[in-house]
């Protein structure tokens, strides 16, 4: 599908599976939400945190890293739901604080405090990453030796591995095409008796392209707690037949057709 890319780039993949995912960019204040896949940031800080990179040091470099995500299992929206009150029954404190540094109590009192965060579920996504063959390399290495806990998105929810996938010479949208289906081996057979065991499967990419007809507000400018500022990056949608790792059965008939099928990842 495309040219080979040019001596000094390379293609990083990752695969990107937990029990929790959560991918939030517009999120603020007491509701936590989360995209359908993962942000720009939310990799950028997986790939800052395996470098060992502290909160205030410059992105420019994996910012300026080419990304695709691939969906190969969307997983399910799940909503923590939570209440929190003092046990003794006093007002919450505020935010602010007094001259002594102590927090103020809300006011008007409030004595009960209400947030909701959400997650996806039992998710599974392909990442690609291009760029100069020296930091990409560099990175993949320190994927595998990360200086900081890895997380997907949020510090409470770790990725299952493997992580990594490893490093590819092809460019990144023949990399996610030619990469087998991420997914358990009982989604693959339970998908695989309903489509007479296929052998590729249609899904879902987003990829980074300056022509793209959507914008997303997740490239990280700096994570520094008080200063924490993101632009703008352009971004398109396809789809990509993928292999699925099944023998086709040769005494059924092959589905006619063998083109996008928006029910096929829902097991339907």
């Amino acid at each position: 599908m495309t040219s080979t890319p040019p001596a000094d780039t390379r293609v990083l993949l990752l695969r990107l599976a937990g029990p929790l995912q959560s991918w939030g960019d517009r999120s603020a204040f007491n509701r936590r939400e989360t995209r359908p896949e993962p942000t720009k940031s939310g990799i950028v800080g997986l790939l800052a945190a395996a470098a060992g990179r502290p909160r205030g040091a410059a992105l420019d470099d994996l910012a300026g890293l080419d990304l695709g995500i691939r969906t190969d299992q969307p997983g399910s929206i799940l909503r923590d739901y939570h209440t929190v009150s003092d046990y003794r029954g006093r007002p919450l404190p505020a935010a602010a604080v007094n001259a002594k540094g102590l927090q103020k109590p809300t006011s008007p009192a409030k004595h009960t405090h209400v947030t909701q965060r959400f997650y996806l579920q039992d998710a599974v996504f392909v990442a690609a990453l291009e760029g100069p063959d020296e930091l990409v390399t560099a990175l993949e290495h320190a994927l595998r030796r990360p200086v900081f806990p890895l997380a997907l998105g949020r510090r409470s929810c770790t990725p299952t591995q493997p992580l990594v996938l490893g490093l590819r010479a092809r460019g990144l949208l023949e990399a996610l095409q030619e990469e087998p289906w991420q997914v358990h081996k009982r989604v693959r057979e339970r998908w695989g008796r309903r489509h007479n065991n296929a052998d590729r499967i249609d899904l879902p990419v987003t990829l980074d392209d300056l022509d793209g007809n959507e914008t997303r507000d997740d490239v990280p400018l700096s994570f520094t707690v008080r200063a924490r500022a993101f632009t703008t990056r352009r971004v398109r949608h396809t789809y990509l037949s993928v292999p699925t790792d099944l023998t086709p059965d040769p005494d059924q008939p092959h589905s006619a057709d063998s083109g996008h099928d928006p029910f096929a990842l829902l097991g339907w």
